[in-house]
């Protein structure tokens, strides 16, 4: 049995050399390819392949929410490849069931080891990003905490937290007391400043 693919990036030349690369792997059929993650959505809402690819880069504030989205349709799995992570992405991406996250710089044989690990269900990410983005010490929030906290650092209101986590804005707002709480802060701004002092985020 083959692994169907879809191939997500809005570059065009990008998009085109990376489905040449995976059509040379015999066991891999790339079944779509959109220039949007939106479309990509869609393709994989319509297909149902085994994975989705979606180029990433820190400005493209939809790949991980996208990604998350196609990670919960029956049989279907994602998988973000860039040029580099941060740590704050690693830690959404971990959050959100997301299959795998492989940078660009990897050779071919490992892009499509990890293209066939994730179609088996496994979690493919780099170690050492892993451990620095997940190593937080004694920091006591959970990584779905992080994320809302991620957000509310970058000036975001529930309402957007909400649509971007895809929860309801009662469930935001209880991960934000849960966070107050548990860091003894004042509000969610004291919680902001004592995770930043705390180097957490």
């Amino acid at each position: 049995m083959g692994i169907d693919v879809v191939v997500s990036d809005d570059l065009h030349l990008s998009r085109f050399a990376l489905t040449a690369l995976l059509e040379r792997h015999e066991e891999i059929r790339v079944v779509g390819t959109a220039d949007s993650n939106l479309d990509a959505l869609e393709l994989a809402e319509i297909h149902r392949p085994d994975v989705v690819v979606i180029s990433f880069e820190g400005a493209d504030s939809d790949a991980l929410a996208i990604a998350e989205k196609i990670a919960g349709l029956p049989g279907c799995r994602s998988m973000l490849l860039a040029t580099a992570f941060t740590r704050s992405v690693v830690r959404q991406a971990f959050a959100a069931g997301i299959g795998g996250m492989v940078k660009r710089s990897v050779p071919p044989r490992q892009f499509f080891e990890a293209i066939h690990r994730v179609h088996h269900g496994e979690r493919v990410f780099d170690v050492e990003l892993t451990v620095a983005a997940l190593g937080n010490g004694d920091c006591p929030l959970t990584l779905r905490e992080f994320s809302v906290l991620e957000y509310v650092s970058r000036g975001d209101t529930v309402v957007e937290i909400a649509s971007r986590l895809h929860l309801s804005q009662g469930t935001v707002r209880n991960y934000l007391s849960s966070m107050v709480a548990k860091l003894g802060a004042r509000n969610r701004i004291d919680a902001l400043r004592i995770a930043r002092e705390a180097n957490w985020i």
